[in-house]
């Protein structure tokens, strides 16, 4: 789990970059298909699976995804930014017993909407696995207050997810 670390718009600088190790156990899998409704048998059953180019079992595509949103949730920005876009690249498989590394490096600030384009990639053993860019709207420290409907960040000073 990683611990919560807020950051505000004035406190990001292009270049900063926060990761997350993850390795993908079965029932994270089995846990993203009941929560999503995606009962893809690639992603259930090993028999299915292995008459497949795969050979095995893989990973939901958008649970691997998940993991960026992790990292924008709790790290870069943290909490109180808000998700805007997403682009996803799959680029290889991710397969059970995996350990997916994340990586969220801040590519560009844009001060006038306090919004900062996020450069994404999940890699397993080196190998890009996942990769696209994100826009997050990060909450401005100038305004005395979160934004109507962000959490307030001392609220969560000390929690863990």
């Amino acid at each position: 789990m990683l611990p919560l670390q807020m950051l505000y718009f004035e406190d990001l600088s292009v270049g900063m970059t926060e990761m997350l190790k993850k390795t993908i156990d079965s029932s994270d899998v089995v846990g993203f298909a009941a929560v999503t409704g995606d009962r893809n048998p690639i992603h259930l059953s090993e028999h299915f699976a292995a008459k497949t180019p795969f050979g095995t079992r893989i990973a939901h595509g958008l649970y691997t995804a998940s993991l960026i949103s992790a990292v924008l949730g709790t790290r870069l920005p943290g909490p109180g930014a808000v998700y805007i876009s997403q682009t996803l690249n799959f680029r290889a498989p991710v397969k059970i017993g995996d350990t997916v590394a994340v990586s969220v490096e801040v590519a560009e600030l844009i001060p006038e909407k306090s919004r900062a384009r996020l450069a994404c990639r999940c890699s397993v053993e080196g190998e890009i696995v996942l990769d696209g860019e994100a826009m997050a709207l990060d909450a401005v420290r100038a305004a005395g207050a979160p934004p109507e409907g962000m959490i307030d960040p001392d609220a969560l000073e000390g929690e863990e997810l």
